[in-house]
Formats: structure tokens, sequence, C-alpha cells
């Protein structure tokens, strides 16, 4: 077996060497971390070539998406219902099943419908109702509407964001249960048919990152008790 031979003394870089090679490393590492990395990962650019090569959008995208996904997990904290079981929370639990075997059957034979503005909640007892809800956002805001549905019901569904775009996030969420049903970013609107994974609450977050103000007016109709604005 060939053993490479060991370099004598004279063939080794000297200190001055070695530390020169630092320091082209260290220079060559802030110069990437200033013009790469701050824009592409923060959509910080002090140089401007971030924003030259495309890099700052990127980082402005992810930033967005970052905020999202952890406003994403509060709201999840906020909707999850708690674990740790004991005799009252069972009880209460069990009186929950009963009520929506009892209540929520029987409610759903009543009339009633909203057609409004800025509605918080409506409660209406249709088995197959229409509605019409505007929202209207600043820049930065977000927003959560919901229909309180059951598992396997449908509704169809079609919103617009008026002078401007807003980026959408479509789930569900019920006890012990959640879903994501689809995401979109920069869209002026959607429409199709809403289809309950489980019992719960099912709709839209949206969120305004222009810089002007964006109302979002939705229509539906079908199988829902209620639509709500969750904030």
């Amino acid at each position: 077996m060939y053993n490479t031979d060991m370099p004598t003394r004279a063939e080794l870089p000297t200190s001055r060497q070695l530390l020169r090679s630092t320091g082209i490393a260290i220079v060559t590492a802030a110069v990437l971390l200033v013009t790469v990395v701050l824009p592409s990962e923060y959509g910080i650019d002090p140089t401007g070539i971030g924003g030259a090569l495309g890099l700052t959008e990127m980082g402005e995208i992810k930033s967005q998406l970052a905020d999202e996904a952890e406003a994403d997990r509060l709201r999840d904290l906020q909707n999850a219902p708690a674990t740790a079981p004991n005799p009252d929370r069972r009880s209460g639990t069990i009186g929950s099943v009963f009520a929506s075997l009892l209540i929520r059957p029987a409610a759903a034979h009543g009339p009633g419908a909203m057609h409004g503005h800025d509605a918080s909640t409506v409660q209406n007892a249709s088995a197959a109702r229409s509605d019409e809800m505007s929202v209207t956002l600043k820049p930065g805001e977000g927003t959560e509407v919901k229909l309180e549905m059951t598992k396997g019901s449908e509704a169809t569904y079609l919103w617009r964001a008026s002078s401007g775009v807003v980026n959408f996030d479509l789930h569900g969420d019920g006890p012990g249960n959640a879903v994501s049903y689809e995401k979109g970013r920069g869209v002026k609107g959607d429409e199709g048919v809403l289809k309950a994974a489980f019992d719960g609450n099912h709709g839209w977050f949206w969120r305004n990152r222009t810089k002007a103000d964006v109302t979002v007016t939705l229509q539906v109709q079908g199988e829902y008790s209620s639509l709500k604005r969750m904030d």
C-alpha cells in the first residue's frame, strides 16, 4: 500500500500564509453573508445586490411564510382541545356529544340567512343556506372566517379580493382534528366546493401583505349551520 510522502518543513505553509488564507476566507464569508444570505433568507439587502439578483424577493417570501406559519401555529394552539382528562372534562365532552346529536339536528331545520358586511357571527339553522360577507383588511392584517359544518357536508364558495391580492389558507378544525385543504399566496380570488372532513369549523384565513387596504367578499351556499368571523 502506498502512503503519501510526508511534506518537508519547507513545503508546509508559513504562519503568514495561513493568516492570509484565513483572512481571505473570512472576507469571502462576510461578502456572501451580506450579498446572498441576508437577502435570500431574510429579505435584508444593505448593498442592493440582492434586489438586482432577485434574492430579496425570495427572502421576503420566506419571511412572510414564516410569519404565517407562526400565526397558523398559534391559531392551532388556540383551537386545539385540551388533552388532560378529568371527570369534569369527560362529562363536558359527553355533554357536547349529546348536544351535537340532539341539538344540532333540531337547529338544522330553522330558517335564516345573513347578508351584510363585517358581521361577526350569525346563527342560522337552515340545512341549505347562502350568505355573503365582506371584510376589509389593512396592510399586514389577517382574519379568519369559518363555516360550522358536519362531516361530509358541502358548501360551494366564491371569494374575491378587490383592489389587491391576499394570501389564504383554507382549512378546518374541530375537536381533536385539524386539516389544511388549500393554501395560496398573492391571489385575487378562489372558488370551489368545500367538503367538511369532520365536524367543526371550516373556512378561510386571509392575510393582506400588500401596502393598501384590501376588501375580501365571500359568497357561500350549502350545508352549514353558521358563518362566523372568528376574530
